[in-house]
């Protein structure tokens, strides 16, 4: 595919390079472990060996330094930028914000594994005996490290550059995006092209392998219930059935199915979570709860670097630690994508604090009551509890709500969650493979409808043909091996972020120049005193701000545009006629891009203080000025015609100044400029 920048797209469609590629590459890999099952597991194995011994040091390292990169980007001067335009606020409230974090990020395999680790980490620990209070307290350490704040600071990091990139700066929302201050319009060839086919075979995988282990999970819940075998053809069915229903959810979009869906789920689970521990020891499970948490912090750094290297259980590294972290690589592109998708107009800092630690607040309660819970019981005897949760992780779950009063009813809700948890894996997954294959006209919208349920049916299809064919030890494999390539794109990503952040920086170098209202008695044609504080205690309505955006903004617009191109620069204005009713001057820079100013009415609450002529208004009319970046967050209604041509032409030597900084920073980058506010 030639190379081809956003600007020359007429619709949204598909992006055939990315989408067949990576359409016959799944193909032939479920082909390959469905007929030669035995050379494929070979195979995968060998290379999945190698990796696991020769970069085990690797992925420690590369964990922590992700985690310590976001960390100091939120907490630098960088962090005080948005998400999108300087005016955009968020468009889910912080229920819903988190209620999605989870259920997109670690919902599923959070219920497989809430029993299964810490009791296996605490009869199997990787040294030292097993069946200890030592070992009890240490296998809370472990899935706490595994569970917490290290996974997350990949998605972070993945979510944060993509949103920055695309709801910022008008870039396609994928992993391309992020490698444009690096490579440039060079995104758009072959370099883009392989990284986003290396994010969809990763998020395609890991979907599928969790969907696997959850079907799997699901499978002998029913058949505790309903004495459904536990056969291919009852999974195949469960796969089906959880394929339509997030087909449904996928269809009707973020903003219906898949939040109304994270927050029955996130309900759903903190009810369960909070009956656990009420119905077991309570008083245990509280401190529990509170030195688990202290153990984690103060052990964190050390836990983070520990590769037991003078004495290594290297099967244990393989099936754990190693595992985990290879793990939330391979799924960084398709929970990062969808972390962006719907955190659109927070800052970094309300981003990174946000992922970090709204999630992993969940998790620290949850692990700790479920894993202390079990842990517990196989103290008290439970040993073949233990063994069975050991060896049938999908059953421990169910086993261990057995021990429990009202079983049948928890194990109906475990079902539930399980099924839901599918589901909102499933559609979220769709939606990021969508729009990764899709070449999309505005950034702000989702690939079309037919692309989700396109994919909604492929990642059921690989789900179910491994399944069959006994190849989800080889799928998890697989996801381990690709987290080894994805982990050096993510450095990439680091590197091109900080070098956007630290060119955008510039433009606060110098300061904004106040609005020219505030200038008004040094102009000769300015208004009087009596009529400035007339606008001061006085609010137009829309009528009002269009006669004055007509009358005296176009004018002055018009004569910027004129006096430009008398001197040769290509300028524009437009806007009026539109069905948005703003103006916008646009002037061509060459390949520096635009510098954009708009003029947008935006309605606003009346305050206490306001002459009201009619009780019933209740609103007014502001005129708002728009760069490039987002809004400005001043008004323009009442300015002489000469004030708004001065403010004009303060901002536009504001952003020649910032385009001086850039050349003259060594290392710095120019980002694209933005088209309009609708990315175009």
């Amino acid at each position: 595919m030639d190379q081809q920048a956003p600007a020359a797209e007429a619709r949204d469609r598909l992006n055939p390079t990315v989408f067949f590629a990576s359409s016959v590459l799944i193909v032939l890999f479920a082909l390959w472990t469905m007929f030669f099952t035995g050379s494929a597991e070979g195979a995968i194995n060998t290379v999945l060996g190698w990796v696991s011994n020769t970069f085990g040091w690797y992925y420690f390292l590369t964990v922590v330094a992700y985690l310590a990169f976001v960390i100091i980007i939120a907490a630098s001067r960088f962090g005080d930028i948005r998400l999108g335009p300087d005016h955009s606020k968020p468009e889910f409230n912080i229920v819903s914000w988190a209620s999605m974090l989870f259920a997109a990020g670690i919902g599923i395999d959070l219920l497989f594994f809430c029993i299964a680790e810490p009791v296996s980490q605490f009869l199997a620990p990787p040294q030292g005996e097993g069946g200890t209070v030592e070992a009890a307290r240490h296998a809370m350490e472990l899935t706490f490290l595994h569970w917490g704040v290290s996974g997350w600071g990949i998605y972070t990091l993945v979510g944060m550059s993509l949103a920055y990139f695309s709801y910022r700066h008008n870039l396609p929302l994928t992993i391309r995006s992020a490698l444009y201050p690096i490579f440039g319009r060079g995104i758009y060839g072959p370099i883009g092209h392989v990284v986003d086919i290396a994010a969809v075979l990763g998020t395609v995988f890991g979907i599928a392998t969790s969907l696997g282990i959850g079907v799997i999970q699901l499978n002998y819940g029913l058949a505790e219930l309903f004495g459904l075998p536990e056969t291919t053809w009852v999974q195949a069915l469960l796969v089906l059935m959880i394929v339509i229903f997030a087909t449904l959810s996928a269809v009707s979009g973020v903003e219906k199915g898949i939040r109304r869906l994270s927050e029955f789920n996130m309900l759903l689970a903190a009810l369960l979570v909070i009956f656990v521990l009420v119905a077991g020891p309570t008083i245990f499970l509280l401190n529990a709860l509170v030195m688990n948490i202290g153990d984690y912090i103060t052990g964190f750094i050390s836990m983070s670097f520990n590769t037991y290297a003078y004495d290594q259980p290297t099967d244990w590294l393989n099936g754990w630690t190693i595992f985990f972290w290879a793990w939330w690589i391979a799924w960084g592109p398709f929970v990062g994508l969808f972390l962006a998708r719907i955190s659109r107009g927070r800052t970094i800092r309300q981003f990174t604090v946000g992922t970090l630690i709204l999630p992993m607040t969940f998790m620290m309660v949850w692990m700790s009551i479920m894993g202390n819970s079990a842990i517990d019981m196989v103290m008290n005897g439970a040993e073949s509890f233990g063994q069975q949760a050991m060896n049938n992780p999908a059953s421990s779950i169910y086993m261990f709500m057995e021990s429990l009063p009202w079983a049948g009813l928890t194990t109906i809700v475990v079902s539930i969650l399980a099924i839901v948890f599918f589901v909102t894996s499933g559609d979220s997954g769709a939606l990021v493979l969508s729009n990764f294959t899709s070449i999309l006209k505005d950034v702000n919208h989702d690939a079309p409808v037919w692309m989700r349920i396109l994919w909604a049916s492929i990642i059921g299809l690989l789900t179910l043909a491994l399944l069959m064919a006994g190849g989800l030890h080889a799928l998890q494999s697989t996801v381990v091996i690709m987290g080894l390539p994805f982990s050096v794109v993510l450095f990439f990503i680091m590197v091109g972020l900080y070098k956007a952040l630290k060119t955008e920086s510039l433009k606060h170098r110098r300061p904004r120049p106040a609005p020219a209202g505030a200038f008004a008695g040094t102009d000769v044609n300015a208004p009087t005193w009596r009529q400035r504080l007339t606008r001061a205690i006085s609010f137009p309505d829309y009528n009002q701000a269009m006669r004055f955006l007509e009358q005296t903004v176009k004018p002055a617009m018009g004569e910027i545009e004129h006096e430009l191109r008398e001197r040769g620069v290509e300028a524009r204005t437009s806007g009026w006629d539109d069905d948005l009713r703003h103006l916008e001057l646009d002037v061509d820079l060459g390949e520096d891009g635009l510098f954009t100013y708009q003029v947008w009415p935006r309605m606003a609450t009346m305050p206490a203080f306001a002459i009201r002529p009619h009780a019933e208004h209740n609103d007014y009319c502001q005129l708002e000025v728009h760069l490039a970046e987002g809004g400005q967050g001043y008004d323009l209604m009442d300015y002489t015609q000469s004030q708004i041509i001065e403010d004009i032409l303060d901002q536009y030597e504001r952003h020649m100044d910032y385009l001086q900084r850039c050349r003259e920073a060594p290392g710095d980058v120019s980002m694209p400029g933005q088209r309009n506010q609708s990315g175009e």
